[in-house]
C-alpha cells in the first residue's frame, strides 16, 4: 500500500531528476542592472553602473585594453553576478590577460544565463576550455563557432578554427604522456608582486638576469598604454643552498627611462643582449667590466632592421648570433636567423625545418653548441607558443621536438633557457603559486622513471699522451646528460694573489686553430668557458707581462656533462720560473711530436721571438712506471725534439738547452692515475732574460 509520504518522496525524487536534466538556461536567469531589480539598493546599483562604464571605456578602445577593464567589471560583478553580458566581457577580458584560464567560469556562466549573449560565445568557450586543458570539450565548441557578423575573411576564421582543433588534438596526446619534472617558483629573491619574465642564466646557474616591471624602475616611469611600470633589467646570484639573493637593478648603465629587457647572455655572463624600443625594437649588447655593466651598444644592420628584432642567443664561442625578426623575406610571421658577429655576410634563415608559417620566438642555444631551444606557434603546438628542441647534427637541424606537458601549456610558453648540465630550465609563467603576477619558475628535469645506474667517465685535465679519466657514479634518477664541460675559476697574479683580467683562448688542437677567445673579469678574475664534447681542446691563458699558462681537455664525442674548477695563477717572466706545456703531445713511447702540438709550439716560438733576451731550458718528465734509465732517456729525447723544432723555426740554439729528468722531479704522487698523469709532462724554465 502506497502512503502519502511514499508519494511525496517519489514526487520529490522525480522533481529532482527533472531539474537535473533541464537545460541550464531554465535554472539561471539573466539579471539586468535596473531599478526594477535593485530598487532596494540604489547606491549599490549606481556604483556598479559606474564601474561598468569605466570598464567599457577601456574595453571599447581600439585596440581594447582588457586588463584595465577587468577590475571595474569584477567590481560590478560582485554586485550582480548574474548578468550574461557582464560575465561575457569578464571572460573575454581574461582571455586577453595573463590569467587566461580564469575566463572559463565566466564564459560558461554567461552562456548559462543567455546562450545568445554574443555571436562569439562558442569560439570564446572553445578558448576557455582549450586553455584549461579540456581538449574534447574545446573541440566541440570550436566546431560550433561561427564568424562574427561582418567578418570579411571567413577563410581566415576557418583556418584559425582548424588550427585550434589541431592544437587540442596535440595537447590531448602530449598531456597523456606527461614529463617527469618539478616546476618550482624561483622565490622572492627574484619574483615580486609585479611581472617578472625573460630569465637568462650563466652556464653554471650562478647568476640570473631577468626583466621586471616593478616599482623603482629607472626614471620610475609608467607605460601610458598599460599603466604598468616600465621594464628594467635585474640580476641575482645563487647561494650555496640553491636560493636566489634579493635581486638588484642593473642601474642606469644599462636601464633607461624606457623599456629595457633581457634577451640573451653569454655562457660566462660577461656579455648581455638587451632589447630596446628604438627603431621599432632593436637588439643591443652590453659588456660587464668589473662589477659594472657598460652602456648597451646597438648591434649592426645585418641584425637590426626597420622591422622588429625581439630575441637572440649567442653561440658558445661567442662568434655567431641566433636571432628572431619579422623582416620581409621570411617563411612566416617571425623567423629565426643566424649571423656571424664579425663577418660581413647576411644573416641566414634557418629554413623550413625550424621556421613555420606561424611565429617563432625566444631562441636559446645550449652551451653544447648544437642544441637549440625555441618557441613556436607552429609544429605540433598545443596552443599559442610552445617550447621546442632541435639538434644540429650532420649539417642539418633535427625535426623540432615539443618539450611536452606540463612544461608547455595551452597558453604561450616563451623565453626558455636551460643550464649547461641540462638539469634545470627557467622560464616565466602565470601560476596559482605566483607571488602576484607573472613569475619566473625553475624546471627540474627528472628523466625517465627508475633508470639504470650507469657509470660515466669525466674527462678531467686531459693532457700529454692519454687523457685523465675519473669514474663517477651516476645519480639514481638520471637526466639526459648534456655533452659539454664547463671550465671555470679565477685568474690571479701568482705573486700578489690579486685577480687579473686575462685572455683565455680556446684552441682546437686537431685543427691547430683558435676557435674562441674570452676575458676573465677585470675585478674578480673569474672566467667560465663552455667546451662542447668531441674536441681536443687547448686552453691558453695569457696577459701582457706574464708567461702564458696552458691546459688540455681531450673530450670524446659522447663525454657527459662535467664542471671543472681550475684557478690559474699567471707567472711573470723571471729567472727560475717554470711553466708546464700541457698541449705538447708525443706518440706513445716515442719522442715524435704529434701535429696537435703545433699550436703550443708556435706559441712558445712567438714568446722567444718577442723576448729576444729570453733563454730557456726545455725539460721532459715521466712518472715512475718502468725503468728509471729508460724514462730518463725518453724524457731527454722528447725535450730535444722540442728544441729541434724551435731551432728549425729560426730560434738561435744558443738560447735553448734541454734535459730529461725522468721521474726524479714529480709534481704529484705517483700513487694515483691522476698524479702519474701530471708527472708526465714537458715544461720550460727561464734561465735568462
Amino acid at each position: 500500500m502506497t502512503t502519502y509520504y511514499d508519494f511525496l518522496s517519489m514526487y520529490k525524487y522525480l522533481l529532482a531528476l527533472l531539474l537535473l536534466s533541464a537545460p541550464a538556461t531554465l535554472l539561471a536567469q539573466d539579471v539586468e542592472f535596473s531599478k526594477d531589480r535593485f530598487g532596494n539598493d540604489k547606491d549599490g546599483l549606481k556604483a556598479a553602473l559606474k564601474e561598468i562604464k569605466l570598464g567599457d571605456e577601456s574595453y571599447d578602445l581600439d585596440p581594447p585594453r582588457y586588463e584595465q577593464a577587468l577590475p571595474h567589471y569584477l567590481a560590478a560583478q560582485k554586485f550582480n553576478p548574474n548578468n550574461a553580458q557582464l560575465n561575457f566581457k569578464i571572460g573575454e577580458s581574461y582571455l586577453h590577460s595573463g590569467f587566461k584560464p580564469r575566463a572559463l567560469e565566466y564564459l560558461q556562466k554567461a552562456y548559462q544565463l543567455n546562450p545568445d549573449v554574443d555571436p562569439r560565445i562558442h569560439y570564446a568557450l572553445g578558448r576557455g576550455l582549450h586553455l584549461n586543458g579540456k581538449w574534447d570539450e574545446a573541440i566541440a565548441e570550436y566546431k560550433r563557432a561561427t564568424p562574427a557578423t561582418g567578418t570579411k575573411n571567413t577563410a581566415a576564421f576557418t583556418q584559425d578554427i582548424q588550427k585550434k582543433i589541431r592544437e587540442c588534438e596535440n595537447g590531448r596526446k602530449l598531456a597523456a604522456k606527461p614529463n617527469r619534472v618539478f616546476i618550482d617558483n624561483a622565490g622572492p629573491g627574484v619574483n615580486s608582486p609585479y611581472p617578472e619574465y625573460g630569465p637568462v642564466i650563466t652556464a653554471d646557474e650562478s647568476v640570473i638576469l631577468f626583466t621586471s616591471r616593478r616599482p623603482g624602475s629607472t626614471g620610475d616611469q609608467k607605460d601610458p598604454e598599460t599603466g604598468g611600470f616600465m621594464e628594467d633589467i635585474y640580476t641575482s646570484t645563487r647561494t650555496t643552498k640553491g636560493s636566489w639573493v634579493d635581486a638588484r637593478n642593473l642601474g642606469e648603465g644599462v636601464n633607461t627611462e624606457g623599456h629595457d629587457a633581457t634577451v640573451g647572455l653569454s655562457p660566462d655572463g660577461q656579455r648581455l643582449l638587451v632589447y630596446m624600443e628604438d627603431n621599432g625594437g632593436d637588439l643591443h649588447e652590453a659588456n660587464l667590466r668589473g662589477a659594472e655593466w657598460r652602456k648597451p651598444q646597438k648591434l649592426g644592420s645585418r641584425i637590426n632592421t626597420r622591422s622588429h628584432e625581439s630575441s637572440a642567443a649567442y653561440t658558445p664561442d661567442g662568434r655567431s648570433l641566433y636571432f628572431v625578426t619579422d623582416k620581409e623575406g621570411g617563411l612566416g610571421q617571425r623567423d629565426i636567423y643566424k649571423v656571424e658577429m664579425e663577418g660581413r655576410g647576411p644573416a641566414q634563415n634557418l629554413g623550413s625545418v625550424i621556421n613555420t608559417q606561424y611565429g617563432e620566438e625566444g631562441v636559446f642555444l645550449h652551451p653544447d653548441g648544437k642544441t637549440m631551444y625555441f618557441s613556436s606557434e607552429g609544429h605540433n603546438s598545443m596552443g599559442g607558443y610552445d617550447i621546442f628542441k632541435s639538434v644540429y647534427e650532420n649539417g642539418k637541424w633535427s625535426q623540432p621536438e615539443n618539450l611536452g606537458w606540463p612544461i608547455n601549456t595551452p597558453d604561450d610558453d616563451v623565453f626558455f633557457v636551460i643550464s649547461a648540465s641540462g638539469r634545470h630550465g627557467y622560464y616565466s609563467s602565470f601560476r596559482d603559486d605566483g607571488l602576484g603576477s607573472k613569475d619566473i619558475y625553475q624546471i627540474t628535469f627528472l628523466g625517465p622513471e627508475k633508470p639504470p645506474v650507469l657509470s660515466q667517465e669525466d674527462q678531467l685535465l686531459a693532457s700529454r699522451v692519454q687523457p685523465v679519466k675519473e669514474t663517477l657514479l651516476a645519480p639514481p634518477v638520471a637526466i639526459v646528460a648534456a655533452q659539454v664541460t664547463i671550465l671555470k675559476g679565477i685568474v690571479t697574479d701568482e705573486a700578489s694573489k690579486q685577480p687579473i683580467e686575462a685572455t683565455i683562448d680556446v684552441v682546437d688542437n686537431s685543427l691547430n686553430q683558435t676557435i674562441a677567445s674570452f676575458q676573465s673579469n677585470e675585478q674578480s678574475g673569474r672566467y667560465l668557458v663552455s667546451l662542447p664534447s668531441g674536441v681536443n681542446y687547448g686552453i691558453v691563458v695569457r696577459k701582457d707581462g706574464y708567461l702564458f699558462h696552458s691546459e688540455n681537455f681531450d673530450l670524446p664525442a659522447k663525454a657527459a656533462y662535467s664542471e671543472v674548477v681550475k684557478d690559474i695563477a699567471l707567472k711573470k717572466l723571471d729567472v727560475g720560473v717554470k711553466v708546464v706545456l700541457n698541449n705538447i703531445f708525443f706518440d706513445f713511447d716515442k719522442a715524435t711530436l704529434r701535429k696537435e702540438s703545433t699550436n703550443e709550439l708556435e706559441r712558445l716560438q712567438k714568446l722567444l721571438v718577442e723576448t729576444p733576451a729570453l733563454r730557456l731550458e726545455i725539460s721532459g718528465h715521466t712518472d715512475n712506471v718502468g725503468k728509471a734509465e729508460y724514462n730518463k732517456d725518453l724524457s731527454q729525447r722528447r725535450a730535444k725534439a722540442v728544441v729541434d723544432y724551435l731551432v728549425a723555426k729560426g730560434i738561435d740554439k744558443s738560447r735553448l738547452t734541454f734535459a730529461g729528468y725522468g721521474d726524479t722531479q714529480p709534481v704529484a704522487s705517483n700513487a694515483s692515475k691522476t698524479g702519474r698523469q701530471l708527472n708526465r709532462r714537458t715544461e720550460f724554465k727561464v734561465t735568462g732574460k
